[in-house]
Formats: structure tokens, C-alpha cells, sequence
């Protein structure tokens, strides 16, 4: 039996999170779940999505409710239209790009909660414009369990390769490789 109780939530009442022109809007958090799952929904420009990253210790499923996206997981790059879900799970690079004409939107399941930690920080480190320091950016993700690579300047999604996971261990992808 869980803790929690029912919560009904209407999306125009959450204040929504902005971070590199995707804003994401938590509608059920860590707490709400008794922290089996965070649900949220990101909206994306065109030609918007965050770099290749890893969540450590989360899963994650994208519905495309509304646009055409790229996803690459695992290395494998396709094209996900609307109504379509996909599965990143955790341990395995990922990313995604809104490649249509219009603003998309994701429907996202991160399992177990509390990615919205992570979303809210990076909220906070952009909020002054411009790029904010990769060294906090860092930081954050490793306090989340993430990590993020480097993007190349000008490059859709391409990254500059797997930094060293938390605690200087070695990163995902380049064990996964190795």
C-alpha cells in the first residue's frame, strides 16, 4: 500500500521550469509519487533538445505528444513522430532534438523520481543568460546521478566524448565501449 495520496493536477496551474529554450512543467514529482516516479511534460523550439547525457540511476519513456523529434540512445539515431513512445534506459547515452517546423512536446515517465531536481538547478544556472559555467553544470548533474558531455559549438547533439563519471570513475559510455 502506498503513502501517497491521489493528487489531480491541471498543467496551466504548474509553474513551468525553463532551461535552453525547453521548458518543462512538473506535474507529478518525487514526492507526490512517494518517489517511484517524476511525470512531466517539456516543450521544445524548433531545433532545440540537450546534449547526449546519462542518467545513472533513472529511466526514462518519451512520448511525442505533439512535433517530430530526433532520438539517438545507445547510438542508434531515428526519427519519432507523434504518438510514438520511446525508452532510454538508465546507464545509456542519450539524447534528442526537436527537428520540426513548430514547438514540440514531450510527454516524459523518469523512473524513480526526482529528475525535477536536477531540471530546477539547471533553471537557476541559466536564468542570467548566456552559457552558464560547465563546471557547475557538472556539478549538478553529478549531485542528480547524471552526467553531461560537452557539446561542440554549431554540431546537432555531437559531443566532444564521455567525461569521468562521479568520483572519477570512469564514464558509461566508455565503459559500455571498453
Amino acid at each position: 500500500m502506498s503513502e501517497t495520496e491521489r493528487k489531480v493536477v491541471n498543467r496551466d496551474d504548474v509553474e513551468p521550469v525553463c532551461w535552453f529554450g525547453e521548458e518543462g512543467r512538473f506535474l507529478l514529482r518525487k514526492e507526490d509519487t512517494g518517489g517511484l516516479y517524476s511525470f512531466y511534460q517539456i516543450t521544445t523550439q524548433p531545433g532545440s533538445g540537450p546534449p547526449l547525457h546519462v542518467h545513472e540511476s533513472a529511466d526514462e519513456a518519451f512520448f511525442v505528444n505533439k512535433g517530430t523529434y530526433e532520438f539517438e540512445i545507445g547510438g542508434v539515431t531515428e526519427t519519432i513522430t507523434e504518438g510514438t513512445v520511446i525508452y532510454g534506459p538508465r546507464g545509456v547515452p542519450h539524447r534528442f532534438l526537436n527537428v520540426g517546423d513548430e514547438p514540440g512536446q514531450l510527454l516524459v515517465i523518469a523512473t524513480p523520481g526526482g529528475v525535477e531536481n536536477f531540471f530546477i538547478g539547471l533553471s537557476e544556472l541559466v536564468s542570467g543568460g548566456g552559457m552558464p559555467d560547465w563546471q557547475k553544470m557538472q556539478q549538478l548533474a553529478n549531485d542528480n546521478e547524471m552526467r553531461g558531455f560537452m557539446p561542440q559549438p554549431g554540431a546537432r547533439g555531437d559531443v566532444a566524448g564521455p567525461p569521468a563519471g562521479p568520483h572519477g570513475r570512469p564514464g558509461v559510455a566508455a565503459r559500455a565501449q571498453g
